[in-house]
């Protein structure tokens, strides 16, 4: 046994089975590979973006009872 842990005769089959995936993957990924040009151009228009956005806002309040009676006592403080 080597550092690899392979015997010589594993070795020497797994080596060749390696080199044929490793051509398979690259000859497909030569084939499967886009080609020719890509053209990025500007547009002659402006770009227009419309956001229309509604923004509201509710207050919620709470008074408990004797702010309540105080405030129906004095209406004009606020």
């Amino acid at each position: 046994m080597t550092v690899t842990g392979l015997t010589n005769q594993q070795r020497i089959t797994t080596y060749p089975m390696m080199r044929r995936t490793i051509t398979a993957g690259l000859a497909l990924a030569m084939t499967v590979a886009p080609s020719g040009c890509i053209n990025v151009t500007a547009p002659d228009k402006p770009i227009e973006i419309n956001l229309n956005i509604n923004v509201t806002q509710e207050v919620v309040y709470r008074l408990d009872g004797d702010a309540k009676s105080l405030i129906k006592q004095n209406p004009g403080i606020f």
